[in-house]
């Protein structure tokens, strides 16, 4: 299949929350796939936990890795 979005993060939930929050207050409306979620809210549950993952549109990528890179020294510090 065929997509025009590019996976730039995946990570644990909060985190992946908080690149969501910083993206949206820049203008970008990130796509969050979480399997885990889907599945709670399907009625399914995974063996394995799934990682959450961001998706922006390949047009957004650059700006995009900016935030993604300023959260990841932050947290990392």
């Amino acid at each position: 299949m065929e997509t025009d979005y590019i996976k730039i993060f995946e990570g644990n939930f909060i985190i992946v929350q908080l690149v969501k929050t910083r993206l949206e207050d820049i203008g970008i409306n990130p796509i969050i796939k979480d399997q885990n979620e889907s599945g709670r809210l399907g009625g399914f549950v995974h063996d394995i936990p799934r990682i959450p993952e961001v998706f922006v549109h390949e047009s957004e990528v650059k700006k995009a890795m900016q935030i993604v890179n300023n959260i990841r020294n932050a947290t990392e510090a």
